[in-house]
């Protein structure tokens, strides 16, 4: 979204908490003309829009720190409303004193979006939040099985010979299972019995954490597909990747351009020239977990993709180095799945 000048009559700066948020509303020069400071509960959210109408009528802006945290709820009750709600990240505090109070931060954020030349849409909700947090529940679903793998390895290495007879070599999940079928007698020594009872635990955590992020892969699958089916029919595309790309993505009309998407993604080249090496260097900010996804569709597309490893090849006898050649292709591929979704992606409602 283009900059607020002549374009607002009020801009409404909210510091958001769990508990309260904090609102200042602004004249369009970055002059305070009111403060409230209400629950973040819905009677305080109505009270807040009651607020809004009497001290800033007509053409009103809502700047919201932590639109997807505890900004959360009242974005979506000023979106059902029909207001116009921008997303601030948390402003820079100016001045010799370094001030810090919640009305503070909520002058600040109303000034921050007054000056912004482009401001960000919040997150859309609904498939796009639904998607997020089976993302972030995979995510944690896989963490626990990694961790319950590494400690079933570590007990198999210590455990008694008659144990680790039977468990040498094949799979981690064969081992798990295993493991999880184990059995002690009591006459059995307490190393053994102690032993037995550990390695089945583990393996029991093991094999339910990977069941659930393996169940929730598919749900991931279904609902990309869903929202975005061509997203899914691209090389390297899995639905763990289509989920975490559809996440930043959000919605048509959320990132200006391709080239603001790949700076999003991490994936935008940055200036690294000094005297006569021109080059330019990884990006190393932007949205990581989509820098994740981007970085996973090239590694397959390297194996697998024709055309990408004739890129490869041929730039490789330029004279780049693989991680030059793939800041290319992650860039490439940032550009192709904003081009893709602007295009087969129905505007949000």
């Amino acid at each position: 979204m283009p900059m607020l000048e002549g374009k607002i009559d009020h801009v409404i700066g909210v510091d958001t908490h769990r508990d309260s948020h904090a609102t200042a509303i602004l004249d369009p020069n970055g002059g305070l003309v009111a403060e409230l400071e209400v629950p973040s509960d819905q009677a305080g959210y109505e009270e807040l829009l009651r607020f809004a109408a009497h001290w800033a009528p007509g053409r009103r802006c809502w700047a919201l720190e932590g639109t997807g945290c505890y900004g959360a709820g009242l974005t979506s009750f000023l979106l059902d409303q029909g207001e116009w709600v921008t997303e601030i990240d948390r402003p820079k505090r100016t001045g010799r004193t370094q001030a810090k109070s919640d009305a503070l931060d909520a002058i600040r954020a109303g000034r921050e979006a007054l000056s912004r030349e482009h401001l960000a849409c919040p997150r859309q909700r609904g498939q796009r939040e639904a998607l997020r947090v089976l993302t972030l529940t995979r995510s944690g679903a896989v963490k626990v099985a990694a961790d319950a793998r590494r400690h079933l390895k570590a007990l198999l290495v210590t455990a008694p010979e008659p144990v680790r007879a039977g468990l040498r070599g094949g799979t981690w999940l064969r081992q798990a299972r295993a493991c999880a079928a184990l059995t002690a007698q009591p006459s059995d020594p307490v190393e053994y019995r102690a032993t037995v009872r550990a390695l089945r635990a583990t393996a029991a955590r093991a094999l339910a954490a990977h069941q659930e992020a393996k169940q929730l892969g598919k749900e991931l699958g279904t609902l990309a597909r869903a929202v975005a089916p061509a997203l899914l029919a691209q090389r390297g595309v899995g639905p763990v990747t289509a989920a975490q790309v559809l996440i930043s993505w959000s919605h048509p009309g959320r990132l200006r351009s391709e080239a603001a998407f790949a700076m999003l993604a991490g994936a935008a080249p940055i200036e690294a020239s000094s005297g006569r090496v021109v080059r330019h260097r990884l990006n190393r900010g932007g949205d990581r977990q989509l820098n994740r996804a981007l970085h996973t569709i090239v590694m397959i597309r390297e194996r697998y993709h024709e055309p990408t490893k004739r890129y490869v090849a041929r730039r490789i006898a330029e004279g780049k180095s693989e991680r030059e050649i793939r800041r290319c292709l992650k860039r490439t591929v940032a550009r192709q799945l904003f081009r893709l979704l602007a295009r087969t992606t129905a505007p949000a409602g």
